[in-house]
């Protein structure tokens, strides 16, 4: 599976400000809410039981926030850079300053490990994060993110 099945442009945010990992994922779940029609508080509890399991904190400055949402009719992705790295209880210790989130139908079968495998590949790969970090708006993220140009992102 590729990042472009998963992301429209209008979905990537660059510049996201949030104090801490709460208020992070009430944003991207009150943004991803308009898109999908399914209730803010249905995908919050979703995402909160997941991360309750274990940090979806990658490490290299990465989270992958995830859930199975009821009613959802097509596996959703949100990219974000955070305007500043916030704490997530990574794997590695060290902050987080880019955030996949994706939101998976609770029918699907195994297109979420395909899509899991896929996203964190990509951006954990250490040039392409730091291209990522280097880019300077939204447009350019979604590019890196969606290219198939032979680069790392």
């Amino acid at each position: 599976m590729d990042i472009v099945q998963l992301l429209t442009p209008d979905r990537v945010i660059f510049g996201l400000r949030a104090a801490d990992k709460t208020q992070l994922l009430q944003e991207l779940t009150r943004r991803a809410s308009e898109y999908v029609n399914i209730p803010q508080k249905t995908i919050l509890e979703g995402l909160l039981i997941r991360e309750k399991l274990g940090s979806t904190g990658l490490g290299q400055g990465f989270a992958l926030p995830h859930a199975r949402i009821e009613g959802l009719k097509a596996m959703f992705g949100m990219f974000v850079k955070l305007s500043r790295p916030i704490s997530f209880e990574a794997i590695d210790g060290n902050p987080v300053d880019f955030v996949f989130l994706l939101l998976i139908p609770v029918a699907s079968e195994s297109d979420h490990v395909t899509a899991l495998a896929a996203i964190s590949r990509r951006i954990r790969d250490p040039d392409c994060a730091a291209r990522l970090r280097k880019v300077e708006n939204a447009a350019a993220l979604y590019e890196l993110l969606t290219s198939n140009d032979g680069k790392p992102c």
